[in-house]
């Protein structure tokens, strides 16, 4: 059996520590691996600071010419976000996120799509909640002030992570997608202060360690891989 864990800079392993951002050796695809064994064999496909459109242009040669039987998919947390440089510059000016949510769902429906035509069973996994006070103290710290009014105007980051989150559910639901319910089992699974690094985003060994119980729980559940 051959999964194939396929996302953004969470599945790579990223975390960040005194300033700085660092690889994870135990990320969750890497726990996984230690998990099955050698009942499965486990590749990471993920990529730091990747959206979906940078996976769709990826999928051929990071996904299908890998022959996975399954392919975990995880992404959706930089399509969300925005171009803070650009709202510091211009905060009286409409922004739009990085991947706006209608060809957010068209990826994803293109993702999902493809793998099926490859004989692979393809496993969305919606979004791990944030910190969204560490997200914007770090934010702060980089664009100063100028990013505050264009938030308290337009929503925080949450609110579109939030948006984004339910949009893919409900699409899980609409196109009867596998989907790992992993935001709920990460909140469930301690203190955010504790699972999420400095910047409110990217989970810490504790937190990869509580994303990769939370795939291995589901996993059998949703798609009946034995375990």
């Amino acid at each position: 059996m051959k999964i194939v864990c396929f996302g953004d800079s969470v599945t790579r392993g990223i975390t960040y520590m005194k300033g700085r951002l660092r690889i994870v050796k135990d990320n969750y695809p890497a726990l996984l691996h230690e998990f099955f064994g050698s009942k499965a064999e486990v590749v990471n496909k993920g990529v730091f600071n990747d959206n979906s459109d940078l996976l769709c242009m990826r999928l051929e040669k990071d996904v299908i010419e890998q022959v996975p039987d399954y392919v975990l998919i995880e992404i959706g947390g930089n399509d969300c976000d925005f171009r803070w440089d650009e709202v510091a510059d211009a905060k009286d000016n409409p922004h739009t996120p990085i991947v706006p949510l209608d060809r957010y769902i068209s990826n994803l429906q293109h993702l999902v799509k493809r793998i099926r035509e490859a004989g692979a069973t393809p496993i969305l996994m919606n979004l791990i909640p944030l910190d969204p006070v560490r997200y914007y103290t770090r934010r702060y710290e980089q664009h100063g002030s100028n990013i505050a009014h264009w938030i308290a105007t337009c929503g925080g980051i949450e609110h579109w992570h939030g948006m984004y989150n339910r949009a893919l559910v409900q699409l899980a639901k609409e196109w009867d997608m596998l989907m790992l319910d992993v935001r709920t089992a990460f909140k469930e699974a301690g203190d955010l202060r504790e699972l999420l690094s400095d910047d409110g985003i990217h989970p810490t060994r504790k937190g990869y360690r509580a994303l990769a119980d939370a795939i291995v729980a589901g996993l059998p559940r949703i798609a009946g891989i034995p375990v």
